[in-house]
């Protein structure tokens, strides 16, 4: 954060320098602006601007300049906590001795030493410089004139600001201000923002962090920017690897306990995976195989490392990354890393850090550990995983922390104490299916040619198509990896697709194996031909050993100790190459095995590698084995997949196995995950039993309804299945229909709609919050306009346009980015009680509250409009008990003097100080302001 973008040249009555503080905020010294309402700033790449002046203290000799237009991120700040000297800090200013081109200030820089000692008493920071900057001239000006309002760092954190050069010493010695006590000040306070950190301790300077932190961001951004995308490499012609951007898509997401409306002021939370992370400081990530958790983990390290994460992720922009990839761990047999082995563990092309560096970054608050597939652990490390975690993380409790696993590989709440989180990424649907097809062709479109980007474009105008017309192709498209495998069978294929998700993958790997080559017009390089089945052959018995000992990598010697045990019986192969040359044949022209690191393997998928693993199973009569291990979620995969391998002879051993393995656990939690297992194997039968039927049915039935979210999203992978097995509302308790309502609501779609219709008319009015789960209009017309007086949740403009079939609501919340005439014309006559307006930033007036029965509206609640400044509306609104106003800007002034002689009014006001209220005086204890 030393870069000279940050400081700034501030013209006022004096000339001096500032510092960002915040977003919008430049720090300065008092003197420097001499009591006027607003300065010039001018930075060495920005031309000058006006800004006002918010906050001055003479005192302390600080003033705060706010700027209409964000000026960057918030700097990290810091604080000495030591009485020794600390050395090598930094001075960035404009001082007079540096002047070019007729007198114009440019930028300089100082090094020095904090001497915590000097000036205790009168609470200074004190800088003394390396060398004298100039001469000094006796009664003539300072040669640092200029310098006050300029940041001391020490490191890459900001102390305070220079705001005074004593006379004496040769100019040497600099007094500061300490951030603490600019802290202290609350007027100063409420100016920051609320993501806004404490400063960290400081105690000592490292200069050779910051170089080798600017070249640890470059080296993750080179390991994280560019990834894999599905079918690209295998029908592309020249890279195999995309930038990550081009095929990220910010995926929804579910907290564990999923966000409820309680009460009528409440704002729901978005659903975005960026934004849930936003303001939870440690995540456990669930998500199904191919679900985007890696993918995910990539593109925060490679944005946090580059400071590039959007507004809602600001807070991790210039954060540490430290990617701890467990499956490579275990390849490796390397144990858990130490907090100095963290730079080491992802393989990352950089020298050794300077000693403690990690250490430094964690003890700071700075680093972002992005701990990647928990389940990829044997359940027997799993335990060593946990203590290794929570062990580091009450080391350096500030460590902001994401890790991932599949669903039900650890237990609920199984990082509880350590203050996680839980997030699980749901399926993909509607919008996210159209974004993901749109990021898949445009990557393709970027190795195309142009009588191939015509083909791509009609291409995805047809898969688009089909996805929007076919509930079923849709529901195969859960994950990103199933979108990608979907996206390239289809241009494979020209517009064909198979109906299963055992069919896609079993495609996907015939590509891979069989037509990548003959499509590239590649013959056999190494002097190799197999067939699909003989690569099969040989890669699913690796597989199966993987599974068995619960890898996802292997060594180079280990691939070769199983070829050696298999070539064997496969003397047509075996008489092209050396087990050596099969390995080099597989890992080169398969598409399905990558180097991690040197002489370390892994599948392109674990995906891949569960699918192969489940045909071996079969095909060697090893089902019951597998059977065995049917309460390890590391099998459940296989166990799914291998249904799809099954004659007509097995398909009943594995599902019955599976139900009875479930009758024979009395935990609810995986009896449920277990009867589901049983019922989605049972869906791949062309031809199976009604006895096994009826068991799996009535398996089905004896845990609904759901008890958890953890059950509820198990019962929800049935899809319309469990929708006829549910029993009837009136039979439930409030609490199992409220449990029955979200399983209805995870289902969603048209298909779900009439028992949604069914449980709102039995008086759930939860149903009405679950909108955004079923067709737009339908849900308006059907569900919500037979409710008795609903809670109504608007997120869309296309839910808007709809509520025109809900006349009766009596509770609205208006969040997103509606238009005000839209919002105008949806409440037009309406007689509401309660409306919430949030996070709607076209919001500059309340206008649109006008069109309501004005005699009616008793409670109003405004959250997160930041440009919403004329509230005159308020004085028509004859019937207002509550008015709740936050996220306003600061610099906003209200004015309530319409609402002083109501006397059964009461106000709450957020983020806005009292002085900036007109009418806050006669409104007394009526007015409360946070």
């Amino acid at each position: 954060m030393r870069s000279s973008q940050f400081v700034f040249a501030v013209l006022g009555r004096a000339q001096g320098s500032g510092v960002l503080l915040a977003r919008n905020l430049v720090l300065t010294a008092a003197h420097v602006i001499g009591g006027a309402h607003s300065a010039t700033v001018a930075g060495a790449h920005r031309a000058p601007q006006q800004l006002r002046v918010v906050w001055s203290d003479d005192r302390l000799d600080a003033a705060l300049l706010y700027s209409d237009v964000r000026l960057g991120p918030t700097p990290r700040l810091s604080a000495v906590a030591t009485d020794r000297p600390i050395p090598d800090c930094t001075i960035l200013g404009f001082p007079r001795i540096q002047r070019y081109e007729e007198g114009r200030p440019d930028l300089d820089q100082f090094t020095g030493t904090v001497l915590p000692m000097a000036g205790l008493l009168r609470h200074t920071l004190t800088v003394e410089l390396d060398r004298p900057p100039a001469t000094e001239i006796a009664d003539g000006p300072s040669p640092l004139a200029g310098l006050s309002g300029a940041p001391v760092y020490a490191d890459d954190g900001l102390l305070g600001i220079v705001r005074a050069v004593p006379r004496g010493r040769g100019h040497r010695r600099l007094e500061c201000l300490p951030l603490t006590a600019l802290l202290a000040d609350k007027d100063a306070y409420r100016w920051l923002p609320d993501d806004f950190a404490a400063p960290r301790p400081v105690t000592a300077t490292h200069p050779r962090d910051q170089p080798y932190e600017e070249e640890y961001a470059q080296a993750v951004g080179a390991a994280y920017r560019r990834t894999r995308i599905f079918g690209l490499d295998e029908l592309g012609k020249r890279a195999s690897e995309w930038d990550l951007d081009t095929a990220y898509i910010s995926l929804e997401a579910a907290p564990r306990d999923t966000d409820r409306i309680r009460d009528r002021a409440a704002v729901p939370v978005p659903r975005r995976i960026d934004d849930l992370l936003a303001d939870r400081p440690r995540v456990l990530l669930r998500g199904d195989a191919g679900a985007g958790k890696t993918t995910l983990v990539w593109w925060l390290a490679a944005h946090a490392a580059a400071g590039t994460l959007g507004p809602g992720l600001a807070a991790l922009n210039g954060l540490v990354p430290f990617v701890v990839p467990l499956r490579s761990l275990r390849a490796r047999d390397d144990g858990f890393p130490s907090p100095g082995d963290l730079p080491r563990v992802a393989g990352l092309m950089i020298d050794a850090a300077p000693e403690g560096w990690a250490g430094r970054v964690l003890a700071a608050g700075r680093g972002l550990l992005l701990v990647d597939g928990l389940d990829e652990v044997t359940q027997d490390d799993r335990d060593d995983a946990h203590t290794w975690l929570s062990g580091l993380l009450a080391r350096f409790p500030d460590t902001r922390c994401v890790a991932t696993v599949r669903p039900h590989a650890v237990a609920p709440d199984w990082l509880g104490a350590e203050r996680f989180e839980e997030l699980t990424l749901l399926p993909l649907r509607g919008e996210d299916i159209q974004a993901f097809v749109t990021a898949w062709h445009d990557a393709a479109r970027l190795d195309a040619d142009a009588y191939d980007r015509a083909a791509l474009d009609e291409l995805e105008r047809d898969l688009a198509q089909q996805f929007r017309h076919n509930p079923n192709l849709a529901e195969l498209a859960r994950t990103p990896l199933l979108c990608a495998v979907i996206c390239a069978l289809h241009r494979l294929r020209d517009g064909f697709l198979p109906e299963t998700r055992w069919e896609l993958y079993d495609s996907a790997l015939t590509m891979l194996l069989g037509t990548r080559d003959e499509r590239r017009r590649v013959g056999s390089p190494d002097g190799i031909r197999m067939s699909v089945e003989e690569h099969r052959q040989l890669l699913q018995r690796i597989a199966v050993r993987l599974v068995r000992t619960g890898q996802t990598e292997f060594t180079r010697e280990q691939a070769l100790q199983s070829l050696e045990r298999d070539l064997p019986g496969m003397p047509r192969v075996r008489d092209q190459g050396t087990p050596e040359e099969i390995l080099t044949h597989l890992i080169n022209r398969s598409g399905l095995l990558q180097e991690r690191t040197d002489d370390v393997f892994q599948f392109a998928h674990r995906t891949f590698q569960d699918f192969l693993a489940a045909k071996e199973l079969v095909e060697d009569d090893c089902l019951r084995e597998a059977l065995l291990k049917a309460h390890d979620q590391q099998w459940h995969d296989v166990l799914l997949l291998a249904a799809g391998h099954c004659t007509r002879r097995d398909l009943p051993v594995l599902v019955e196995g599976l139900l009875t393995a479930g009758s024979g656990t009395r935990k609810r939690d995986p009896k449920t995950t277990l009867y589901v297992m049983a019922a989605l194997c049972a869906q791949h039968a062309a031809m199976l039993d009604e006895s096994v039927h009826r068991w799996v049915r009535k398996a089905v039935r004896s845990v609904l309804p759901p008890r958890n979210q953890q059950q509820a999203t198990q019962l929800a992978r049935l899809g319309g299945y469990v929708l006829p097995l549910l029993p009837q509302p009136e039979t439930l308790s409030a609490e199992a229909a409220d449990a029955v309502v979200h399983l209805i609501a995870a289902i969603g779609g048209a298909e779900a709609l009439p028992y949604a219709r069914a449980y709102s008319r039995a008086g759930l009015r939860q149903i009405c919050l679950e909108w955004d789960s079923f067709p737009t209009e339908a849900f308006a017309r059907d569900v919500l306009a037979e409710a008795k007086n609903p809670l109504v949740i608007v997120r869309t403009p296309e839910q808007l346009h709809a509520l025109r079939h809900v006349p009766h609501a009596l509770a609205l919340i208006l969040t997103g980015e509606h238009d005000p005439a839209a919002v105008a014309t949806a409440l037009h006559g309406r007689d509401l009680g309660s409306l919430s307006l949030a996070a709607n930033p076209l919001l500059t007036d309340l206008a649109p509250v006008r069109s309501l029965n004005l005699a009616r509206l008793t409670m109003l609640y405004v959250s997160k409009c930041p440009n919403l400044t004329d509230v005159s509306a308020l004085a028509e609104l004859s019937a207002l008990r509550l008015l709740e106003l936050t996220g306003l800007r600061p610099d906003t002034t209200l004015d309530l003097r319409a609402l002083a002689d109501r006397t059964g009014v009461h106000i709450a006001v957020e983020g806005i100080p009292r002085k900036r209220i007109r009418g806050a005086a006669a409104l007394g204890n009526r007015l409360t302001v946070r």
